[in-house]
């Protein structure tokens, strides 16, 4: 959900070697193309927008493209995508490689608490925007992907060093894996 800390998990396991592409970006950068404010309710309706055009793995897709414009170099085969919202985009990332999902929980308090405190132009001013705008992300399938992660951290009570912590030793758990 947003404000959860997916960015700052992202960014912590982009430390072990990850390539981090976000989802939300890919977004950002398609509402820029089409002359778009850069607001929660322009990016929201934009995202349905391109779901509703191009399937419930669209946003995925934006993903994909970039990683085969940028990064055809085999030496490039880990990446973090930030920010899936429903299992038709895992379905599809999984159509290029092996996939991992971490779900990052938080309470809405919570998350309204990081929303605000990260002042981007698109954050929730009220409890109820981020209600609302949970209730969006939940209608695109969110619950079904953080239902089916394959790990998960409560980050209600969490230092920032200690989701950072949780969400390395997870991820070096999954390149273990995938080299035995």
């Amino acid at each position: 959900m947003p404000g959860a800390g997916k960015s700052t998990v992202a960014e912590a396991i982009k430390d072990e070697g990850f390539i981090l592409l976000t989802m939300g970006d890919c977004v950002r950068m398609e509402a820029n193309r089409k002359n778009l404010q850069l607001t929660d309710k322009n990016l929201g309706i934009l995202m349905l927008d391109l779901r509703n055009m191009y399937g419930q793995g669209a946003i995925a897709q934006l993903v994909i493209n970039q990683i085969h414009e940028k990064y055809l170099d085999p030496q490039y085969n880990k990446f973090i995508i930030d920010g899936i919202r429903s299992i038709h985009e895992v379905e599809l990332l999984k159509t290029i490689g092996r996939v991992k999902t971490l779900a990052i929980h938080g309470s809405v308090f919570t998350r309204f608490q990081h929303l605000k405190n990260r002042s981007r132009s698109d954050a929730p001013s009220t409890l109820e925007d981020c209600i609302i705008r949970d209730k969006r992300e939940l209608s695109v399938g969110l619950s079904e992907v953080i239902a089916f992660a394959d790990e998960m951290i409560s980050n209600n009570e969490l230092t920032l060093e200690e989701l950072k912590k949780q969400a390395k030793s997870i991820a070096k758990k999954w390149i273990n894996s995938l080299d035995s």
